[in-house]
């Protein structure tokens, strides 16, 4: 049986109608950019993660650039964030003209150990960005204790926990910035790209609106050079229908997650470690396995979906060479990129296509 890693047409035509009159309203009132819209979006994801301001942009990737530059990032500072992440993660400091500094992950959660980021620190370090990578927030207490030590901007990458908590606080709440990406696969998708960035202060809000509109505080005069990096209405109308399931889809993929758990208990597969501190709200179901070369071909022969997140560390890729990394410094990265794997965990699979997945990763790993 054919098991995708994704399906998002199941999850459109649950709620077709709703998504289709809202798009269809964004047309007929032909306000296409940052529309009312946007601005309702805005106010719902900052209540949802208890803080007071929302700023939509155009994509993930933009909400931690904006994010740096607002922080006040500039060339040749650093910042220090995890080895092993998506490459936006890091690709964002460069940009910024900063130098990226790397930290080894937990090898049970893959998010940055915050027992190693202090030794990196330097009078050049600006910021930094922990990642809650694949649903999961960081160990941000920690983190933050050594931000406010010295002085540091966080600017956390939620991209992949939107509604995850940490000591029952929301991701994205707890440090300078939070950023958020609607990249069609992630728990919150859009129909296209889009991103968002919440914060606490009415200083940093503003920073952020200029940003993303070329720096403009009035139209035409730029006080600060910008970008353009605005969401659109319709990215938002389809939002604003799917946040009111969120929490629904949420619950299916834990409760997903769960049978996953119970299935490869006792066997040599690693499976997802969840902190007691966290709510786990799962973008990807990840598991580390020694054959994974092995694994895959089963999984490609039974043409069940997956995919490896991610399979190179920061320190190894080719535009990173210049900087003074070399293989074996970060040990655990590596590892997990060696051997992890992620299944199907969407909400919409069913029973029988779970245990067909279940099956063939258990016939080979077990």
């Amino acid at each position: 049986m054919a098991v995708p890693l994704l399906d998002l047409k199941r999850q459109y035509n649950k709620i077709k109608e709703r998504i289709d009159k809202a798009v269809q309203e964004v047309f007929d009132n032909g306000y296409f950019i940052l529309g009312p819209p946007v601005a309702d979006l805005e106010k719902r994801v900052a209540e949802l993660c208890r803080v007071d301001y929302g700023v939509g942009v155009a994509s993930g990737t933009d909400a931690l650039l904006l994010s740096v530059i607002a922080a006040g990032v500039k060339p040749g500072d650093e910042v220090i964030t995890s080895d092993y992440s998506f490459f936006a993660s890091t690709s964002v400091i460069s940009r910024a003209g900063a130098v990226p500094k790397f930290v080894d992950i937990e090898e049970d959660t893959y998010n940055i150990d915050p027992t190693l980021i202090e030794k990196t620190i330097t009078p050049k370090t600006k910021a930094i960005i922990p990642v809650h990578l694949f649903g999961q927030v960081a160990d941000m207490e920690p983190i933050m204790e050594i931000a406010r030590k010295y002085g540091l901007v966080v600017i956390e990458d939620a991209a992949q926990a939107i509604s995850a908590r940490y000591k029952d606080r929301p991701a994205g709440s707890i440090g300078d910035y939070g950023c958020f990406s609607f990249y069609p696969s992630k728990n919150l998708g859009g129909v296209g790209d889009g991103g968002l960035v919440v914060t606490k202060t009415e200083e940093n809000y503003e920073m952020l609106k200029m940003l993303r509109l070329h720096g403009w505080k009035q139209k035409y005069r730029p006080l600060v050079v910008g970008y353009n990096s605005r969401l659109d209405s319709l990215q938002a109308a389809v939002l604003l229908i799917k946040l009111d399931y969120l929490d629904e889809w949420s619950q299916g993929r834990i409760a997903n997650a769960k049978k996953y758990d119970a299935a490869f208990a006792g066997t040599a597969i690693k499976t997802p470690v969840v902190r007691e501190y966290s709510y786990h709200i799962y973008n990807q179901y990840t598991i580390a396995v020694e054959n994974r070369d092995e694994l895959m071909t089963a999984l490609k022969e039974n043409k069940i979906g997956h995919d490896i997140y991610y399979p190179v560390p920061f320190h190894q890729l080719e535009c990173y060479k210049y900087l003074p990394y070399k293989t074996g410094d970060f040990p655990i990265s590596e590892k997990a990129a060696a051997n992890v794997v992620s299944i199907p965990i969407f909400p919409e699979l069913t029973d029988e296509e779970q245990e067909e997945v279940i099956s063939v990763v258990k016939s080979v790993s077990a």
